[in-house]
């Protein structure tokens, strides 16, 4: 039986509609009375497993299952080993530098020398700054870090941003951009060396309705 990690929160219902298209259907998963962290599609054929977006590739590098759908975000916060499939396209937002809205900073490398840095992305951030050779003091939240400019603690973020609204509530605004993240088909890699077409056959049909989301989105 194939097993695929899906992430709980914003991605889960385009993840499920993806795997529905390719005869899995997982939408028991989104009922309001569900309380399950694991079903079976109707084809009995497959099993999802409902899992914190930053665990999916966790499950998927162990080999507990063979696909999953994740953010690129946490790809490339915690760099697990495994096989990146395909831009699904939806879940658009972005890795961003933030700061409050009358700072002085209006750019990344505006940012003084040893300055704090907040962020739950600080493997990104660490690489980011690394880049523009600007050494930063950073402090790992794992709650709400747009608190770190207003209490003091840290002169800007490193944080996800869709909208914007949260950091405009909040007397933020992005300077800039570290990179655009929406949610990836990620495979195990030796499952996908053994596969007899069965898992390929998944990926190459997500494929397909990836292929025409973009079109009709454009």
């Amino acid at each position: 039986m194939i097993t695929v990690a899906l992430a709980k929160g914003a991605l889960l219902g385009d993840s499920i509609q993806r795997f529905a298209a390719a005869g899995l259907d997982f939408h028991s998963l989104q009922q309001d009375d569900n309380r399950q962290l694991m079903a079976t599609s109707l084809c009995g054929r497959a099993r999802a497993l409902l899992v914190r977006n930053s665990d999916v590739p966790v499950y998927v590098a162990y080999g507990q299952a063979q696909l999953g759908i994740v953010g690129y975000d946490v790809l490339r916060e915690h760099k697990m080993p495994v096989a990146q499939l395909l831009d699904l396209g939806f879940g658009e937002c972005r890795m961003a530098v933030a700061v409050k809205v009358n700072s002085k900073y209006h750019r990344a490398a505006d940012l003084p020398a040893h300055c704090r840095i907040a962020s739950k992305f600080t493997n990104c951030a660490e690489e980011y700054f690394d880049k523009l050779d600007l050494p930063i003091e950073l402090i790992h939240l794992t709650g709400s870090v747009e608190l770190g400019p207003l209490t003091g603690i840290s002169e800007a973020i490193v944080d996800l941003v869709a909208s914007g609204r949260t950091l405009k509530d909040n007397g933020l605004v992005p300077i800039e951009d570290l990179f655009t993240s929406t949610a990836r088909l990620i495979g195990h890699p030796l499952a996908l060396r053994l596969d007899n077409g069965e898992i390929q056959s998944i990926v190459d049909t997500i494929e397909e309705v990836t292929i025409l989301a973009k079109k009709q989105a454009t």
